[in-house]
């Protein structure tokens, strides 16, 4: 018998650009069910909208009966306003809306318990403020993660309304460390504090777990694969020396088969790989940390411009950065707007927003050879890739399409030799 013919219906949603955080959130669906009768979780990503109106309308229908809504990484005009309304006509009725890593418009509707951002700011907000480390030009993400984590310690001294400021700032921690285990506290932590089901309040829900920063990613390490130490990568390959920047959060997700597909096949031509990914937005700290000086091409998977991604786009930083790096820069892009059979099939090719984000942006900054390398696949499958891969479920984890990896291999390996030649 289904929960909800015994348990009242709680539904907790969560807004996002693309699918990345599916995999942890149906894998700690059980687990919550378990421990809270009648909970459904659902996660909507905006980058399908467009192209499918009818997930844009079941967005729409779970935000209407929503009890718990989070929303993150949405900076698209489109993605925003296709979503504002509803979320606006819900907020005083569900139990928190949580805006982190979004739009303004985003982040103004949050409201959990005492903290009401679309009210004139407070004495703490005005108080972090004045902790808030100044933005410069070509500054990295580092000191706001750091801070990140030190202001819910020093909330945690204040007592009152501030906690629920902190509760905001530790869902920013557990959204942006987003594994298995801490989507799973996620939920449990808002719950613990909001939920209007009485018997939930109060529940344990485990502090956000660290990852680090900054760091390399490789299949064959243990655990999440990741490593903060060099040495501990896979020393095979005579070849060039190949750096790879990638997203953290996809890495922490474990959503990561087109990026395991790209190590392979580097490494099986003869190349060795220094996979390095950085927190936030911003892929120069690893480029920093790990690729000056020992490699002899740079490919970007991540898809988007070097310092910005998705949200904004500071090239002048990225030409800086890559000027001292000082090797060929190669862009390759996962599709997230549509699937890759509506690719393959479809007459248009990339949509107008994928050219100006995934191909243009990263234009700017220096990069060559755009090649779509991996995306999702849509209910029916993909036959756009010649070693097609089965759909993941209702997950839609990323897939690589194998062919078109073999050649920007080919691409970068050329690239590469070329640069060794006097």
């Amino acid at each position: 018998m289904r929960d909800e013919l015994t348990y009242p219906l709680y539904n907790v949603v969560l807004l996002t650009l693309d699918r990345h955080a599916a995999g942890p959130a149906a894998r700690a669906l059980p687990k919550l069910a378990a421990d809270f009768p009648g909970l459904h979780l659902k996660i909507h990503a905006a980058a399908e909208w467009a192209k499918d109106p009818e997930a844009l309308a079941l967005a729409k229908a779970d935000i209407e009966t929503a009890h718990l809504i989070v929303s993150s990484v949405l900076f698209l005009e489109d993605h925003v306003q296709a979503i504002l309304p509803d979320l606006k006509a819900r907020r005083a009725s569900c139990d928190a809306l949580v805006g982190i890593i979004a739009d303004q418009e985003i982040v103004q509707l949050t409201k959990m318990g005492e903290l009401d951002m679309m009210r004139p700011a407070s004495g703490v907000m005005g108080f972090l403020k004045k902790l808030k480390p100044a933005k410069k030009s070509g500054s990295t993400g580092e000191g706001q993660a750091k801070m990140l984590r030190r202001i819910p310690k020093i909330l945690n001294l204040i007592p009152g309304k501030s906690q629920d400021l902190r509760a905001w700032f530790l869902s920013m921690q557990y959204w942006l460390g987003g594994s298995d285990d801490n989507i799973e506290s996620l939920v449990r932590f808002l719950i613990s504090r909001y939920a209007s089901r009485p018997e939930w309040r109060g529940v344990a829900a485990p502090a956000p777990v660290e990852y680090p920063e900054v760091g390399l990613y490789h299949p064959d390490l243990p655990g999440h694969h990741i490593t903060t130490d060099i040495a501990d990568l896979p020393q095979a390959g005579a070849g060039p020396t190949i750096g790879l920047a990638m997203l953290r959060s996809y890495i922490l997700a474990g959503d990561t088969a087109h990026f395991d597909h790209v190590i392979r096949r580097f490494e099986a031509a003869g190349m060795r790989v220094i996979p390095a990914f950085a927190g936030g937005l911003d892929s120069r700290p690893a480029i920093q940390a790990y690729h000056m000086g020992k490699i002899d091409a740079l490919v970007s998977l991540t898809g988007f411009s070097l310092v910005g991604g998705p949200a904004y786009n500071d090239s002048e930083a990225a030409v800086e950065t890559l000027s001292a790096l000082d090797v060929p820069y190669i862009a390759a892009q996962p599709l997230e707007f549509q699937t890759l059979s509506q690719w393959a099939n479809g007459g248009q090719g990339l949509s107008p927003i994928e050219a100006t984000i995934l191909v243009a942006l990263p234009e700017i900054d220096g990069a060559t050879n755009p090649t779509v390398f991996a995306g999702r696949h849509g209910p029916d499958g993909c036959d756009g890739c010649a070693h097609a891969c089965k759909a993941a479920g209702t997950v839609k984890a990323m897939a690589p399409c194998p062919e078109r990896i073999d050649a920007l291999v080919e691409k970068t390996r050329k690239l590469a030799v070329l640069r060794r030649k006097e």
